[in-house]
C-alpha cells in the first residue's frame, strides 16, 4: 500500500481508521471469484452504483489509467467486469511498440479517417475506445434490457462527448462510493 503499517497505527491513534480492503463490509454482495484481487477503487465504484442507482442494474465505466467495467445487478449482486487499457496507455503502446510512429497527446476531436500518421493514430486510438465502450455497454444491453450506464474518471468528460449510448457522466463517482463504504460501515 501506499502508507506504512506504522503510520496507520500512527494516524489511528489520532482518528478511527477504516481500511478498504476485501474483508470490509459491503453494502452488496460481492461475487468476484478473487474478492483479494479486486481493486479498492472498483469495490468503491460499485458501493456508489448501489448507493446511487437502488433496485437498478448499473454498469460502471472507469475512464483513467485503464479502463474498467464494472456490473451490478438490481439485487446488488456484483459480477465482475472488465480491464482494458485506457487512453493514454495506448497512445504509448502505438508509439513504444513500433519504430517509427510517434508519441502523441489525445486530440480534441476524433478525426473519422485519419489522413497524417497523426489523425490515423488518433482515429485508431479514440474511435477504438469510443466503439469498445459503446459495444461493452450493447452487450450488457441485451441482457439487461434496463441498465443504467455511469461514466466516471479522468477521460469521462471527452468520451461522454463522443458516446451516443445514454449515460451519466459523474465525475466524482469513486468519492460517493467510499463516502457510502464508510456510512455502511458505521451504521453496524
Amino acid at each position: 500500500g501506499l502508507v506504512s503499517k506504522d503510520e496507520i497505527e500512527e494516524i489511528r491513534s489520532f482518528f478511527p481508521v477504516l481500511m478498504l480492503n476485501a474483508e470490509i463490509r459491503l453494502p452488496f454482495k460481492n461475487l468476484y471469484a478473487t474478492p483479494e484481487t479486486l481493486g479498492a477503487d472498483r469495490i468503491a465504484l460499485i458501493a456508489a452504483a448501489v448507493a446511487e442507482y437502488p433496485e437498478e442494474n448499473v454498469l460502471v465505466i472507469d475512464a483513467g489509467s485503464c479502463i474498467t467495467y464494472d456490473f451490478v445487478n438490481a439485487g446488488k449482486e456484483y459480477f465482475g467486469g472488465a480491464i482494458s487499457p485506457g487512453i493514454n496507455m495506448r497512445y504509448r503502446a502505438v508509439h513504444a511498440y513500433t519504430a517509427n510512429l510517434p508519441m502523441l497527446s489525445p486530440a480534441d476531436a476524433i478525426p473519422e479517417t485519419g489522413n497524417t500518421t497523426e489523425n490515423a493514430i488518433h482515429s485508431g486510438v479514440l474511435n477504438g475506445v469510443v466503439q469498445e465502450i459503446e459495444g461493452i455497454i450493447g452487450q450488457y444491453k441485451q441482457k439487461n434490457k434496463k441498465l443504467t450506464v455511469v461514466l466516471t474518471g479522468g477521460d469521462a468528460n471527452f468520451l461522454a462527448k463522443n458516446i451516443k449510448s445514454t449515460i451519466f457522466a459523474i465525475p466524482n463517482f469513486l468519492l460517493v462510493g467510499l463516502n457510502s463504504i464508510l456510512l455502511y460501515n458505521l451504521d453496524e
